[in-house]
């Protein structure tokens, strides 16, 4: 057995890129970043990665691991449980 080779066993992971659930998230993590008052510059900056890193995860271009997440958590002082239970009740 291969791994799947064709594109329509690829779209259940491209949609979930769009979905409600990763939308909250994004959502999230924005008003996390306001909340902290720093741009996305300067989040770029203390994570050591291009602006546009910040801008296309804030809007969907691209996702974030769980690694990456907890560093930006890190940097804006999100208090992750407070952000999981954000998370839950919005996404229920």
């Amino acid at each position: 057995m291969g791994y799947p080779t064709t594109w329509a066993l690829l779209l259940p992971m491209v949609a979930s890129f769009h979905s409600h659930n990763y939308g909250v998230f994004r959502e999230l993590l924005i008003k996390a970043r306001k909340d902290a008052k720093l741009t996305q510059a300067e989040v770029a900056k203390e994570l050591r990665v291009p602006q546009s890193f910040v801008s296309k995860y804030e809007n969907g271009e691209r996702r974030l691991d769980f690694t990456e997440f907890m560093k930006i958590a890190d940097l804006l002082k999100v208090d992750i449980p407070g952000f999981v239970e954000s998370y839950k009740n919005l996404t229920n």
